[in-house]
């Protein structure tokens, strides 16, 4: 086949496009340039997005010996995913760019032109595998290495992209594919993996939207209240500071009366207000989702999803939650066996069968589990 591989500087594409070479593939590296003006995102070897990710990228596809390109997606990672990010947080939600751009620049974007210009599937360093079932669908499925699976990231995927993707690193622990790296001659062997969001230069997110959002933003500053007596406990500067969950950095002017640090349980934008109260408040039971996406046939509306095998994740490297899904028009209620904690409208729900993931949405609301007596 012919392959794109694309390259984000780091070791783990870096060793999946060695690796679809080394399978017989006819490869071609690509590194996507992000950023209108590289200086505007986070510079360093942090393993995406800067400048050095670039060369980085550069001198593995010389190792490997396979062509290398940079393809300009930064208009489209602009708008679809920089945008979104900040228009989510000015909603009072909680978005997941990774996730976004996974589905509209890295396998939407990328391949899209890859098809275009006569390739027949993209390869990526995540850690996930594609199988093929009885029936010939194609699934995707976590990856062997629990600690590193990013399948949650990829459930935005649907049947037809899974069939022109490659993840050669799915049955690799990360352990082994350093070691591999070193062996190949790849001085990415030992870089650090990447965390941050990208385009967030010194990892500062309440800073970064205070300065892109501007006149954009729903409010510039607000109260926060306890959420048992309504009382004022503080003032802040803008609800995109804050996430569901969030302890660090609420500058409450006195201690709850029980000493107990506060969480943030509640934001909204319009009236500016954030609510805080005590950790067991985070506790949700159910969870509703719309912007549904299914990793192979859609289900239909009324389908409901129950038994041992099925589970959702609603975070990146989130803990797995045993659930009942029930299935609506372009819509999901999941109701939480294992409740869970800090859950914000914005973040996506993955819902899987076993290893394979089924599909995914965006969580519009949250249930909090009841308060005993």
């Amino acid at each position: 086949m012919k392959v794109v591989a694309a390259m984000s500087g780091g070791v783990d594409s870096a060793v999946a496009a060695a690796r679809a070479a080394e399978a017989g593939h006819e490869v071609t590296g690509i590194h996507l340039a992000l950023s209108r003006n590289p200086k505007s995102y986070r510079s360093g070897a942090r393993g995406c997005c800067t400048i050095e990710d670039a060369n980085d990228a550069r001198r593995a596809a010389d190792v490997i010996g396979i062509p290398f390109y940079v393809w300009d997606l930064s208009d489209r990672f602009h708008t679809d995913v920089v945008e979104d990010f900040m228009d989510t947080y000015a909603a009072g939600q909680t978005p997941n760019p990774c996730l976004r751009c996974n589905e509209k620049i890295k396998f939407a974007a990328v391949l899209d032109k890859a098809l275009a210009l006569g390739f027949d599937a993209v390869a990526t360093g995540h850690y996930a595998t594609v199988r093929t079932s009885s029936s010939g669908a194609i699934e995707l499925h976590r990856a062997i290495d629990a600690a590193k699976d990013q399948s949650y990231v990829l459930g935005v995927l649907d049947e037809q992209q899974l069939r022109h993707s490659l993840f050669p690193l799915g049955d690799t622990p990360k352990p082994q594919v350093r070691a591999e790296a070193a062996a190949r001659g790849l001085l990415v062997a030992d870089k650090p993996d990447s965390h941050d969001i990208c385009f967030v230069a010194d990892g500062d997110n309440a800073g970064w939207l205070r300065e892109k959002l501007g006149d954009r933003a729903p409010n510039q500053g607000g109260e926060i209240r306890d959420d048992a007596t309504g009382e004022v406990l503080g003032e802040h500067e803008g609800t995109f500071a804050f996430t569901i969950g969030q302890r660090k950095g609420l500058r409450l002017g006195r201690p709850a009366p029980d000493g107990r640090p506060r969480y943030v349980l509640d934001i909204e934008p319009v009236s500016g207000t954030v609510t805080v109260g005590p950790r067991e408040r985070l506790a949700v039971d159910q969870v509703s989702g719309d912007r549904v996406r299914w990793c192979g046939a859609p289900l239909a509306a009324g389908t409901v999803l129950a038994g041992d095998g099925v589970s959702v994740q609603l975070r990146a490297h989130g803990a797995e939650h045993r659930a009942v899904v029930r299935v609506g028009d372009d819509a999901l209620v999941v109701d939480l066996l294992d409740p869970a904690d800090g859950i914000a409208p914005g973040q996506a729900v993955v819902v899987y069968d076993g290893t394979r993931v089924v599909g995914s949405a965006t969580i519009t609301a949250t249930h909090r589990v009841e308060a005993a007596g």
